[in-house]
């Protein structure tokens, strides 16, 4: 098996030429290591032969560096392409000199919207599972982990909710039992990040070629799991933060996006704390979401219905029998009027917003 690994530190990144051959970029075996897959490679051509296929591994404001097949690379930008243009996870094909010729189209890609910003941040390319990381504390909050599996929906990303620092709870079951209440067939794992076991419970989702990226606040233990599950110590690994004990906030310790080899064959993205997830064209995360109300809009009475107070509404008929908790009704209207106000409008002038 040939083994991958990222280093963690720019300073380790080779400045030197890359020999183009065509049995290099022919070298699936070691391209599928680090997530290749068929989708990438037919969208190649007889001019990219002299290419090699890289991945993006780590991007900073003004330079971004890349995993090949041979190691970690700093790459360079041609003129009209900035670092704003790629997400960590990203396919790009790369010339003789380290410099970008062009980024393969994207399997999935996770996005979010910023408060006052031009467009969306993203959060990480070609994702296979989101773990939606949170802590068995008063960090575990029903409404933030709905809006990051909206987030994982749209993209068509597998969602997973990882409970972390079970050990430290009395009793792991009210927190797994409203996780996975909050969208049908949802995975919900809990796990000692500090522990190897960590690595046998979240071992379906990183085999090889796989990638996983990390979600959730700061302080849930997003950078123990890393630590973990890429086995990372000493200086190699992730900085890693507790929690003020007043109101149970994390401290932020990661302050970029990067991608690490799993000891199992698979990658991981590791991202910052996020506070705030505002949200923008998620309509179909949220449907996914909230199959149990958007299901039945259609059988209401009125089109126009606004699941208020209007008679023949069987999604208000579906609360008074119990089929519907009242807080989720509560929590879609918040979420959908959000993403509305949000969303602009494709069939209006200058996309205006709904």
């Amino acid at each position: 098996m040939v083994r991958l690994r990222i280093r963690k530190c720019l300073h380790s990144e080779r400045r030197r030429p890359i020999h183009m051959r065509m049995t290099e970029l022919q070298n699936t075996d070691a391209l599928r290591l680090l997530g290749w897959s068929d989708f990438y490679a037919d969208q190649l051509d007889a001019e990219d032969q002299a290419l090699m296929p890289m991945r993006v591994a780590r991007v900073h404001r003004a330079r971004m560096s890349a995993q090949s097949a041979s190691g970690t690379l700093r790459l360079d930008l041609p003129k009209g392409m900035t670092t704003a243009d790629f997400a960590v996870g990203d396919w790009v094909l790369v010339d003789g000199a380290q410099l970008v010729v062009r980024r393969l189209d994207r399997q999935a890609l996770l996005q979010r919207k910023t408060e006052g910003g031009r467009g969306p941040q993203l959060i990480a390319a070609n994702v296979d599972t989101l773990f939606i990381v949170t802590s068995c504390n008063d960090d575990f909050n029903p409404a933030r982990l709905e809006r990051y599996l909206a987030l994982a929906n749209e993209a068509e990303t597998t969602p997973v909710i990882v409970l972390t620092k079970a050990d430290q709870a009395d009793d792991i079951a009210p927190f797994y039992d409203a996780a996975a209440a909050l969208q049908r067939g949802l995975e919900v794992v809990a796990v000692n990040s500090k522990t190897p076991e960590a690595i046998e419970v979240l071992k379906p989702w990183c085999g090889v070629g796989q990638t996983v990226a990390l979600v959730g606040s700061s302080g849930v233990g997003k950078s123990t799991l890393l630590n973990t599950l890429a086995q990372k110590t000493g200086e190699d690994a992730q900085l890693t933060g507790g929690i003020r004990e007043v109101d149970a906030k994390g401290r932020h310790t990661t302050t970029s996006r990067s991608l690490h080899a799993i000891a199992g064959g698979g990658w991981v993205i590791d991202t910052p704390g996020i506070r705030t997830l505002h949200l923008a064209d998620l309509e179909t995360g949220l449907a996914v979401l909230f199959a149990e109300i958007t299901e039945r809009v259609d059988d209401c009475r009125f089109r126009d219905c606004t699941h208020a107070h209007e008679p023949g509404c069987a999604i208000l008929a579906a609360v008074e029998r119990g089929e519907i908790d009242p807080a989720r009704l509560e929590r879609w209207r918040k979420l959908s009027e959000e993403n509305a106000a949000a969303t602009p409008d494709r069939n209006t002038p200058r996309g205006k917003r709904r």
